[in-house]
């Protein structure tokens, strides 16, 4: 399929060497002339010199990629607006808020020129291993996109295939999803990224905790601002955190790093003392109550000078009863229900 990439950033430069290996013809455009120059002179895709030459080199209906910043997004696309024509398709491949999305699709919606939003995650490893796409937009238009997505997600291989998955078909355990119309893509996306920024800063606050383990060996501080630390006997730890890093790597027996996926807080939570009480070794729930284990991670998360509100939170709330599907809270505390 032949298509045009407009940014060549660390991703979409590597999204586009990926496409051409797949045998994709892509048309990339960059603002700045010597990006696209050099990039079209070390992969031999064809560079155009402006946004007209762009659309001018592609046949209807044009397939154009945006790989810019979301705050670009809207000159960009009222940049194309005189370039394209109905049938075309727009796709925004960054990080815009879904509400845009859905702006944007019914303002280009009487023209008769398809937008499509897709949330891309794969960072600078993608060109490698692929990228997880999550899309909105028409069915229609995604279905005919197929090839494009196909070529740049991971693939059947990347990750190991759940029992019976293979009888629900689609394309999930292929590493791209139409996720429903304009909107849900980056939607998709947005939750994504949150789960994934909380998972950096539990590790943050658990190597934090983990670094002030030793506080116990200090003259503590003694003002009107500062909790005084009960017990100092009990933290007087000097923890090497780059071989706990290291050991922690290699925490889970299917080789699943702690820095991707879910299991990455089922690591966290068990190398802290967070989970054993309360999770088995699929990381799900225990039948019978939630043990005892839990809630000594938060003991320290909470206690020490360097507090950790999300390390400090999570064992308690998840050594509370699982809510019930008419979502009464639980009867425990409430306040830590969310």
């Amino acid at each position: 399929m032949q298509l045009a990439m407009i940014g060549l950033g660390r991703m979409g430069g590597n999204m586009v060497r990926r496409l051409m290996a797949a045998g994709h013809e892509v048309i990339v455009y960059s603002a700045t002339a010597k990006t696209r120059e050099t990039f079209a002179k070390e992969t031999g895709a064809v560079a155009a010199s402006s946004l007209a030459e762009m659309a001018a080199r592609l046949k209807p209906p044009r397939v154009v990629w945006l790989m810019v910043p979301a705050a670009s997004v809207d000159n960009t696309l009222g940049e194309l607006a005189g370039m394209v024509q109905k049938g075309d398709i727009l796709i925004d491949g960054g990080n815009s808020y879904y509400i845009d999305d859905i702006r944007r699709a019914k303002e280009l919606a009487p023209t008769g020129i398809h937008y499509v939003d897709c949330g891309t995650s794969g960072g600078v490893w993608g060109l490698e291993r692929g990228y997880c796409l999550m899309i909105g937009g028409e069915e229609a238009v995604v279905k005919y996109l197929d090839p494009v997505f196909a070529a740049l997600a991971p693939g059947l291989d990347a990750a190991s295939r759940l029992p019976g998955r293979e009888k629900l078909g689609g394309t999930a355990e292929h590493g791209y999803l139409y996720c429903g119309p304009s909107g849900a893509g980056h939607f998709v996306k947005m939750v994504h990224n949150g789960i994934e920024y909380g998972i950096m800063a539990a590790y943050a606050e658990g190597f934090n905790i983990l670094h002030h383990a030793n506080v116990g060996n200090y003259q503590q501080t003694v003002d009107a601002e500062t909790t005084p630390l009960r017990n100092p006997g009990e933290y007087q730890y000097d923890l090497n955190l780059r071989d706990i890093a290291e050991v922690w790597r290699r925490g889970r027996p299917d080789g699943e790093r702690p820095a991707h996926g879910p299991g990455s807080l089922r690591v966290l939570w068990a190398s802290v003392g967070f989970g054993r009480g309360a999770l088995d070794d699929q990381g799900r729930r225990r039948r019978g109550g939630a043990g005892a284990g839990p809630h000594y991670g938060a003991i320290p998360a909470l206690q020490l000078p360097r507090r950790g509100r999300l390390c400090g939170q999570a064992p308690l709330r998840h050594a509370l009863p699982v809510r019930r599907a008419s979502g009464e809270a639980s009867r425990e505390d409430p306040t830590l229900t969310g």
